[in-house]
């Protein structure tokens, strides 16, 4: 059995290895150049989460989410959280005073912190993996898990969306609660993490879940030797929603119930989840046997249901149940992220493999090993996870992200247990045996499988043009000449909006956010109706431009949904009178339009 003089030993060599794959990763994106600093690759949230450390830098106060270039008049309140803003913005302070230029901080800003992610989402992994399987499942574990995360993009230079923290926060609380049992305060800190993972977004309420589901179980199975990660989980986690709530909101705001973002809500579910199983665990007469605890944690369980029931009802209905019926015909379902499997098998199988084979094979693997008897305490974290990260995968594609990093923990200790095989065997099938099991689990193989199918069925309708026209559009360079001209309102379409903002100083109606539903209806009214239309809006809300991009998908999509429109109007060539085009940009992939003043 480990000890945690054994855990004491290990983690200085595990956060080496890390940081040499972190090292590695990093001289690959250096010899490409920090390709994706010039070239955004069409990420909104990338480059809003830039304008909102920049606005914050500027003296935008810390309370204030709103966007003001975004939207109506006033703009509108984003819901994403600080915490994620100020260790960035940390980054760009420091690196400014030693270089003396911002733009060179933030490209510094952009490379280091996803790197650093990176190096800790891989120790954590290590971490995980070496608890799980041994010494022997290191290697695997470096090379899977690194191929894995490199791959997902969501740690490349410029991935400033939190996403890449939620993963990391996620896969530190599941390796601090593998090792609990051996070191005492673990659970205490994966606590902490199952919080503030929550506390950034959303989207990880799945696996905060799972991970507490986990701990409660487990603490009724086993009451003596669970009793004090119960209790110290609890603490951590009740304890810095608490410190959150109070950081990241203002006292004006402490009775808003906002279900798409750490409010109210959160808080008092945290913290009665947190201080209910602290106190249980802690108290003899509810933890004295297996019956008490499990009734003690069932009463919980119901004066959580009540409190969400009676206190935050509109929090029990689908995320994007209110969400503006064409907003979500004309927006979310064009979303890549928000697709289900059953809309990739239709629309893209090649994606598919990329996203989905390698945790199918570890959920395989984890059913094999339930079969075989012997089920342990970490195949049940492992395997709650991966199974719950994979369901949410099927719902929405983005899921996967979770649920192959989850997988590279049982992977790793199957290609461990082959490699074992093949060391003490001479023969030519084992080795073949292990190469299969190493191209199977690693996730770049299926990626670049699927790549390669994708050519091979789509040669002949592949539109190059369009392709490389929608690539053009969200290029940094693309956009400087519009980044030159006096600062107005533009009207442009969502993709676009995010990178308007970043790269010049205009402000913008839409951009694919669910809060900026104003917004985004006002900019569809204008491209989908008429051009009399589009200039009414126009008059009545300042704009100065309108900026179109032809080759970009969202346009082309716009276009035939109202090919009477202003937008596809705008796209064949018919400019109306109240717009002139300005000389200076023809050559850019954005075709811009002065708005005539009236009179």
């Amino acid at each position: 059995m480990r000890t945690a003089k054994d855990g004491a030993a290990t983690w200085k060599s595990d956060l080496m290895l890390a940081l040499l794959a972190a090292l590695f990763a990093l001289a690959v994106n250096a010899w490409m150049g920090f390709s994706e600093l010039a070239d955004g690759g069409g990420d909104n949230d990338n480059l809003l989460r830039l304008v909102e450390v920049r606005d914050l830098l500027a003296g935008q106060g810390w309370f204030d989410l709103h966007q003001y270039r975004m939207g109506p008049e006033g703009g509108f309140v984003m819901h994403w959280s600080r915490l994620i803003d100020a260790p960035i913005a940390a980054i760009i302070l420091a690196a400014s005073a030693l270089t003396g230029t911002v733009p060179l901080a933030e490209d510094i800003a952009q490379v280091l912190w996803p790197a650093l992610l990176f190096c800790f989402t891989l120790f954590f992994t290590i971490r995980a993996v070496r608890i799980f399987a041994g010494e022997s499942a290191m290697l695997p574990a470096i090379v899977v898990g690194g191929a894995a995360f490199h791959f997902l993009g969501i740690y490349s230079p410029a991935a400033l969306d939190h996403h890449n923290a939620q993963l990391l926060l996620t896969m530190a609380s599941l390796a601090l609660l593998l090792e609990a049992p051996v070191h005492r305060t673990a659970a205490l800190f994966s606590g902490l993490c199952a919080a503030l993972t929550l506390a950034i977004g959303m989207e990880t309420a799945p696996y905060v879940a799972t991970i507490g589901v986990c701990v409660s179980l487990l603490f009724v199975v086993d009451g003596s030797g669970e009793r004090e990660t119960a209790r110290d989980f609890g603490l951590g986690f009740a304890g810095v929603s608490a410190l959150v709530f109070l950081a990241t909101i203002p006292a004006s705001a402490w009775g808003e119930a906002q279900c798409d973002a750490f409010s109210t809500v959160q808080f008092v579910v945290a913290a009665i989840a947190g201080v209910g199983l602290s106190a249980i665990a802690s108290i003899d007469a509810a933890s004295r046997s297996a019956q008490r605890r499990l009734l003690s944690l069932g009463l919980l369980a119901v004066a959580l249901g009540v409190v969400a029931v009676v206190l935050f009802p509109q929090c029990l209905a689908a995320p994007y149940a209110d969400l503006d019926p064409r907003l979500k015909e004309l927006w979310l379902d064009h979303i890549d992220e928000a697709q289900s499997l059953f809309t990739l098998l239709a629309q893209d199988p090649s994606r598919v493999a990329a996203r989905y084979a390698t945790p199918a094979v570890a959920l395989i693997l984890m059913a094999l090993r339930l079969g075989r008897g012997g089920w342990r305490r970490q195949d049940s974290l492992v395997g709650a996870l991966l199974v719950v990260a994979f369901i949410v995968g099927v719902w929405q594609v983005r899921g996967t992200t979770f649920s192959v990093a989850f997988a590279v923990v049982p992977l790793s200790a199957w290609i461990a247990k082959w490699r074992t095989r093949a060391e003490t065997s001479s023969s030519a099938g084992v080795a073949l045996r292990l190469a299969a099991v190493w191209l199977v689990s690693v996730n770049p193989v299926w990626t670049g499988a699927a790549a390669a199918t994708s050519v091979v069925l789509e040669k002949q309708t592949i539109p190059t043009e369009e392709s490389g026209a929608d690539e053009a559009c969200e290029k940094k360079a693309t956009f400087a000449p519009l980044g030159r001209m006096p600062a107005t309102t533009v009207l442009v379409i969502s993709n676009l909006g995010s990178p308007v903002l970043a790269y010049t100083g205009h402000r913008v109606f839409a951009g694919p956010y669910h809060r900026n539903v104003a917004g985004n209806l006002m900019a569809l009214d204008a491209f989908l109706g008429s051009a009399d239309e589009a200039r009414r809006i126009a008059q009545a809300h300042h704009v100065g431009l309108v900026a179109v991009c032809r080759g970009n998908s969202e346009s082309r999509m716009l276009a035939e949904k109202a090919p009477q429109g202003f937008l596809a109007g705008l796209m064949r060539g018919s400019v109306p009178d109240w717009l002139e085009p300005v000389a200076e940009t023809q050559t850019s992939p954005i075709e811009l339009y002065r708005v005539r003043q009236a009179g």
